[in-house]
């Protein structure tokens, strides 16, 4: 009978910035906090952020641009980011009560808050009133509440309306062309600084065409006698992960059968590779020329004097952080190894969009080993069969061993918190700030604030 032979897996290395490699160079203090936190852990490196929140700032700079950066703070729980985010000047995009809070405590002034999410709750629109903070409207019956709220108080709110994309009908988040005129109708009691939207994709071009439109209505409101000075245009900055030849190759080289179990992604993969992200996304949309204009975005705005706010959250924290599992088990089935870490995929996961996180793990081995190819997928300590950190073989460089550590790195945007869950009663993984020792080589650490 014929033997049919699988292609080896292909690799997809991620990218590893100084901070990471210099954490990853300290073996030792990975397993000791792997053995005195007895548990996974999160490794964060506020350095990268500081480093991220320049760079989207800078933009705004050379283009001339008048604007404000916020940290979208739903991206990551951990206190230290927005810590940083107070100290550089950055504002805060914050969600739920709880994030208000959290900024608030981390030393964001009320002023430098702007509050989004849909429907929010009577107790977020009442702090965000006293606060001061810029609350982007989302539907009518939230104007009316929030108008109320604000009466009671004696105090006049900050608002920016929020837009229904045209080409995004489907969305539940903003309001249609009716709902935004009947909006403009009921502006007493209010000060509307502006318009926002809500745009999923990644894709510049659709950005700075909803944000010409967006300065369009600036002058409308203008005319009804309206501040409208400032748009927000969310954040949507792709992240690069990986490169671009490993990309390609690995879409060229990966098999069906390269997952555990057959397991397929119906949804597909986040771009793991963008040629223009972060920083240079931004860039892009400002020097992108709005559908119907005859000048870039950049150029609309100066000359409407209107400025550009960004909430950009993943990447602000591109190579902020990376997320530590000890392997506790190794099987073999099927042709492929099956590794057991000491935690869950709700605490590193893109389940939610029906997905994975590619890009490789790095193997700290826990002594010295001898090369050689052990594919190998990655799973959990629940008894969920589902529950796998990475369903896919990846290519080792060796048989992994009990006691090993797996490193899945550039995790801290939304990997690491938003779907984390105590399963099991197995602990939530820590936080864990890393950051340079001065006169000495190794890194130093301590536990984040946030509980």
């Amino acid at each position: 009978m014929a033997v049919t032979t699988v292609a080896a897996p292909p690799s997809l290395p991620a990218h590893i910035a100084a901070e990471t490699q210099a954490f990853l160079d300290a073996p030792v203090l990975l397993q000791e906090l792997s053995h005195g936190l007895g548990g996974p852990y999160h490794a964060l490196f506020p350095e990268r952020f500081d480093t991220n929140a320049r760079a989207f700032t800078a933009v705004l700079e050379e283009a001339g641009v008048a604007g404000r950066v916020y940290f979208a703070k739903k991206a990551n729980k951990a206190a230290v980011f927005a810590e940083r985010a107070a100290v550089l000047g950055l504002g805060v995009d914050v969600a739920s009560h709880g994030e208000l809070r959290e900024a608030l405590a981390a030393g964001v002034a009320g002023a430098d808050l702007v509050v989004t999410g849909p429907a929010k709750g009577d107790v977020l629109l009442r702090v965000a009133v006293l606060q001061g903070a810029l609350v982007a409207v989302d539907a009518l019956d939230e104007l009316e509440r929030l108008t109320a709220i604000a009466a009671k108080l004696g105090r006049v709110p900050r608002a920016l309306l929020r837009v229904l994309p045209g080409g995004q009908r489907h969305s539940r988040f903003g309001m249609s062309p009716e709902e935004l005129r009947t909006a403009l109708g009921r502006t007493d009691g209010l000060q509307v600084e502006g318009f926002s939207f809500h745009l999923s994709g990644y894709d510049p071009q659709a950005r700075a065409d909803l944000a010409g439109e967006l300065v369009g209505l600036c002058r409308e409101a203008r005319g009804l006698g309206l501040r409208a000075d400032r748009i927000s245009i969310g954040g949507g900055f792709a992240v690069d992960y990986v490169g671009a030849d490993d990309w390609r190759r690995f879409q060229r080289e990966q098999l069906p059968e390269h997952f555990h179990a057959g397991k397929s992604f119906h949804g597909g993969f986040y771009p793991y590779h963008s040629p223009v992200a972060g920083a240079d996304a931004l860039r892009a949309v400002l020097a992108a020329t709005p559908k119907g204009e005859q000048a870039p975005l950049s150029t609309l705005l100066r000359d409407a004097g209107v400025a550009l706010l960004v909430e950009p959250g993943r990447a602000l924290l591109d190579q902020a952080g990376c997320t530590v599992f000890r392997v506790q088990g190794v099987k073999e089935r099927d042709g492929h190894g099956i590794l057991t870490v000491d935690g869950s995929s709700l605490s590193l996961s893109e389940q939610w969009f029906d997905s994975e996180f590619l890009p490789d793990p790095v193997l700290v081995a826990n002594g010295p080993r001898e090369t050689r190819t052990y594919p190998a997928c990655v799973g959990a300590a629940t008894c969920l069969e589902s529950d796998m950190l990475t369903w896919r073989t990846v290519p080792f460089p060796h048989r992994p061993q009990v006691g090993d550590l797996l490193v899945y790195l550039n995790t801290s945007g939304y990997q690491m918190d938003s779907n984390e869950s105590p399963f099991h009663e197995l602990p939530l993984p820590p936080k864990v700030v890393v950051e340079p020792a001065p006169g000495s080589p190794r890194p130093r650490w301590r536990l984040d604030r946030h509980p």
